[in-house]
């Protein structure tokens, strides 16, 4: 497994002859893996000649500077839960990724602006331009996202489409844990008892009526409720807990 921190030496590794013919499967993370980015690099283990990861907390996409401080960072840890399944680690700074300092952005200007967008404005400009600049230094024939970011992984398939992108886009299922909380890196912030109530979260979101019937349940559950909708056939919640945020989805 080989560890990648400069831009220029990845793309001389990149267009090195050992890449040439061979399927390569992306995984793009901001680090802190769990069992559910194991099962996104597990896939595309499975169905690829070579598997790039990339760890890279994006300031971008965060509109508040105390949750990007806080975000938990495991880089050892990371290598180690990768080792055996990954060829490659792209983790370069942010010096290195937004040498335009910003300037220049992906914007999607209408379901970006709803639910998660509207309680995180500019979220989805930062996740977008990361994903586009990933997926032009990887080259990958297919990237591994999960579905509980269901906003996001719509919004990434609706980029690739409109931009031509060669890259497939590949929704995993959502990893749970036994209790059904869906796994997070921001989970590991949650107290032993915070952690227990968090379960409650998804249980209300999938057997809820609708989506209005849950909000009142999620909040006598001590539950803070940003928003809980029905989109199609599929409900999508978040909701805040001991000044962490979670979201999840359900298919109706």
């Amino acid at each position: 497994m080989r560890v990648f921190h400069k831009i220029s030496e990845w793309q001389t590794a990149r267009a090195a002859p050992d890449f040439a013919g061979r399927k390569i499967g992306f995984v793009p993370t901001m680090g802190a893996l769990h069992a559910g980015h194991r099962a996104l690099l597990e896939r595309a283990r499975a169905e690829n000649d070579i598997v790039v990861l990339s760890i890279f907390v994006n300031p971008t996409q965060f509109n508040d500077l105390g949750d990007l401080t806080r975000y938990p960072r495991t880089p050892e840890a990371d290598l180690g839960l990768a080792e055996g399944l990954v060829d490659c680690v792209l983790s370069p700074n942010a010096g290195e990724l937004y040498a335009d300092d910003y300037h220049y952005r992906v914007t999607e200007n209408e379901l970006s602006l709803r639910w998660e967008g509207e309680h995180r404005p500019g979220h989805f400009d930062g996740v977008l331009t990361i994903v586009l600049k990933l997926l032009n230094l990887v080259h990958a024939q297919r990237a591994y996202f999960g579905e509980k970011d269901w906003q996001q992984l719509q919004l990434v398939r609706g980029m690739a489409r409109a931009l031509f992108l060669p890259t497939e886009i590949v929704a995993c299922p959502t990893e749970r844990a036994a209790d059904g909380l869906a796994l997070s890196s921001r989970n590991a912030r949650l107290s032993p008892a915070g952690r227990v109530q968090a379960a409650l979260f998804p249980k209300i979101l999938r057997e809820s009526a609708t989506a209005d019937a849950a909000v009142p349940l999620l909040q006598a559950a001590g539950f803070g409720v940003d928003y809980v909708v029905d989109d199609e056939n599929i409900r999508l919640g978040a909701v805040q807990l001991e000044g962490i945020r979670l979201i999840d989805n359900a298919r109706l």
